[in-house]
């Protein structure tokens, strides 16, 4: 099982991303857009994903992912039970919802860095 300080760990290696604590949630943005948030109990991650492929993302694994609340269906985002994710699934959402809400060339910069070979 994932926790708060894995997803915390993760998302804030990535470039222009803050956290904030929005009415007892933990939320991770880059400028004013959410890419990430914790629930309060911290057993739900809320993250961006493309709207037009989560039917097939929750239809994958309905135990493990799920809608977000009515009113959240209009944004590009799904929800998962923290306790249904391994480490490097967590880092994989939390990668691409970053990819979403960054400039392409902020994203590739970070990428190629990490690729590239130390010493």
């Amino acid at each position: 099982m994932v926790t708060a300080d894995d997803v915390r760990a993760c998302a804030m290696a990535l470039p222009r991303t803050e956290e904030h604590l929005i009415r007892d949630q933990v939320k991770f943005r880059v400028g004013r857009i959410v890419y990430l948030a914790l629930s309060p109990d911290e057993t739900v991650l809320g993250f961006g994903f493309p709207r037009e492929e989560r039917a097939v993302l929750i239809a994958s694994e309905p135990d493990k992912f799920f809608l977000p609340r009515p009113s959240d269906e209009r944004y590009h985002w799904v929800r998962a039970w923290m306790s249904e994710l391994s480490l490097a699934e967590l880092h994989e959402l939390i990668h691409d919802a970053w990819r979403m809400v960054v400039p392409k060339k902020v994203a590739a910069a970070h990428f190629d860095q990490e690729a590239r070979p130390v010493g």
